[in-house]
């Protein structure tokens, strides 16, 4: 009878473990010769060990593609994020972006800079913390132009069932390279108009999150047909972005 592959690794490695387990087991009365000799094999293995356990643990606590974890508040009735940060593009990274260009399914990047200096990469977050398992990475060079901004188109589900009694919240996981203002302004088109709220990212810290009371505005929830949000970047030139995360929950406010 063959013993296949599979069979053979598993009786080496209990015999393996079984030799050091009598090793740890007659170690207090074992020659000190012997001792020696033992210590020195042990430790020629515990190094490729050490090594491996370490490799292996931080691979493993990286978010595995498609992982969709969020951290939302109580009462959250929606939550969504977008497939740049939860799967691998097909076309992950693209440089000189011209104004409109789509950047995975649901963003698209708008500028008005004549000469484009914009690189667009999608990374692989590898951080114990990271909920997400990818991120973005924009680089801007010279920028000549007035603005630059980067649109998510949110999902239908966003505005099904949306009331005036909701919070939209969007959060977020920023790097920059040096200082910069970010703003997000929510769009929800009803009908002939838009309802649009805008509120500053805070600075200084990479974990950014910002509210949307939909309290004050005119929203008509009876002509709802589409939502999207556009975070703008102020004097991005000879700036790196990382968005490390971005995810935009809703949740009905409490009532007063």
């Amino acid at each position: 009878m063959q013993i296949s592959g599979a069979l053979k690794e598993w009786i080496s490695h209990r015999r393996t473990l079984r030799k050091w387990r009598r090793a740890a087991r007659l170690a207090p009365g074992m020659n000190l010769e012997l001792l020696q000799k033992q210590r020195a094999q042990a430790r020629d293995l515990l190094d490729p060990i050490t090594q491996f356990t370490a490799i292996a643990d931080g691979r493993l606590a990286q978010p595995l593609p498609g992982a969709n974890t969020f951290q939302n508040p109580h009462g959250t009735d929606w939550a969504w994020r977008p497939e740049l940060w939860l799967h691998p593009l097909a076309r992950p990274g693209i440089s000189s972006v011209g104004n409109g260009t789509n950047f995975g399914p649901d963003i698209k990047i708008f500028h008005d800079c004549p000469d484009s200096e914009i690189t667009l990469r999608q990374m692989r977050n590898r951080r114990s913390s990271d909920l997400a398992s990818y991120g973005l990475r924009a680089e801007v060079f010279t920028f000549e132009g007035s603005f630059l901004s980067l649109v998510l188109d949110l999902p239908q589900a966003a505005i099904e069932g949306l009331q005036a009694r909701h919070l939209i919240r969007l959060d977020a996981i920023i790097e920059l390279e040096k200082p910069m203002k970010i703003s997000a302004r929510l769009n929800i088109r009803h009908g002939p108009n838009t309802v649009q709220i805008t509120r500053d990212l805070p600075q200084g810290k990479p974990n950014a999150m910002v509210e949307f009371d939909l309290a004050y505005s005119d929203l008509n929830e009876n002509r709802l047909e589409a939502a999207w949000i556009d975070l703008i970047f102020e004097d991005p030139a000879m700036n790196q972005v990382i968005l490390r995360d971005l995810a935009i929950s809703r949740r009905l406010r409490a009532e007063l």
